[in-house]
């Protein structure tokens, strides 16, 4: 499918819905030579990755920008992460200048287990930060470490959401799976957790935990596409707790890293039959009541 047929189909899906336009929580922007070891760690079908998979809007910056906005899409965020120690202030950095040059992008930020961390992440909130960046299976780190301890505690007080991608999914890492964020939300149960990929394998437990706190929310970043339904389908068991869990879920596409067309992921959503209040709620309404976008 070409660019004109994906806008095409992405506004016949607004227009449908009656959505000016779509809020995007999961999409990545960084600085030019980390996107690049990214796009090289996928292209080489690294052992994180477990399988091919081709990026679909590999592009500079300026057109993938433009791409999210002749899809719709108002609001989106600069997910980025660090690998290692001595990143996170860095990636901070650029993210704070992307989003000021960057109409519509949430000033997103991030963070890692190391003795700066609460520092870092304390200017980043009064920086104007809305949303952090915490991935458990890239940075192979505890997200219980008591050097975090501090870092949660601020984003809890602050009310700051943090999406984390703390599934098993595509490749289990170390501290990956629902237990070590559990113990964490026990810890600090006013975070307001974004779950990446619907916690992806591990569906059904997370959904759990969004049962059992208030501020846990989940976004569909990948879920319910051909691409993942062939490996880690989601549990038609679970089908129902989708319509019970409408007001806490949230669009997310991983744009640009996706091996398919943006269109492919909305029509995911549509075939769930969930109706089209669900589909509203969960592509602009949850996520305009979260970051007050209304």
């Amino acid at each position: 499918m070409t660019t004109v047929a994906e806008e095409i189909r992405v506004a016949e899906f607004r227009r449908e819905l009656g959505l000016e336009s779509l809020i995007d929580v999961h999409t990545h922007f960084m600085p030019k030579r980390v996107l690049d070891k990214v796009w090289a760690y996928f292209d080489a079908a690294g052992p994180m990755i477990g399988r091919e998979w081709p990026i679909t809007y590999r592009a500079d910056e300026d057109e993938r920008v433009a791409l999210l906005r002749g899809f719709g899409v108002s609001t989106f965020t600069s997910m980025l992460y660090p690998h290692k120690p001595a990143m996170a202030a860095w990636l901070n950095a650029w993210s704070r200048e992307f989003a000021a040059r960057t109409s519509g992008c949430l000033h997103t930020a991030t963070f890692f287990p190391e003795p700066r961390a609460p520092g870092y992440v304390r200017e980043a909130l009064d920086a104007g930060a809305v949303i952090f960046k915490a991935h458990v299976q890239v940075g192979a780190y505890d997200p219980t470490d008591p050097l975090l301890d501090p870092v949660w505690g601020l984003l809890a007080e602050a009310g700051t959401p943090v999406v984390a991608h703390c599934g098993s999914g595509p490749v289990p890492g170390p501290y990956t799976g629902p237990e070590p964020i559990a113990r964490v939300l026990a810890r600090h149960p006013r975070l307001k957790l974004i779950v990446a990929h619907m916690g992806m394998p591990e569906y059904g437990a997370f959904l759990d935990l969004a049962d059992r706190h208030e501020g846990v929310h989940l976004d569909t970043t990948m879920a319910f596409t051909d691409f993942v339904e062939e490996f880690t389908p989601f549990p038609p068991a679970d089908r129902v707790r989708l319509a019970d869990a409408a007001d806490r879920i949230l669009w997310g596409s991983d744009f640009p890293n996706i091996p398919y067309g943006y269109a492919h992921a909305l029509d995911a959503l549509t075939r769930l039959d969930l109706g089209d209040d669900w589909l509203r709620a969960v592509c602009h309404d949850n996520a305009a009541r979260l970051f007050d976008r209304i």
